[in-house]
């Protein structure tokens, strides 16, 4: 259950330039945060997806946020 909470406030606070990992393995770059639970991820340049919020498996590196 630890883990399972840790997760949900990893996606939570994603936000845009965030680099990260999905669960199948693919690496992108945050460019939109969605309201209903979805992600717009650049997996290469002009390549982007759409991605569900809960399958993302990691965050490699975070983005300052913006003063």
């Amino acid at each position: 259950q630890k883990k399972l909470k840790d997760h949900q406030a990893m996606v939570s606070a994603l936000r845009r330039g965030d680099q990260v990992i999905t669960q199948g393995g693919i690496v992108g770059k945050v460019v939109k945060v969605k309201d209903d639970g979805e992600l717009e991820v650049e997996i290469a340049d002009g390549v982007k997806v759409r991605v569900i919020q809960s399958t993302i498996a990691t965050v490699v590196s975070k983005t300052e946020p913006a003063k």
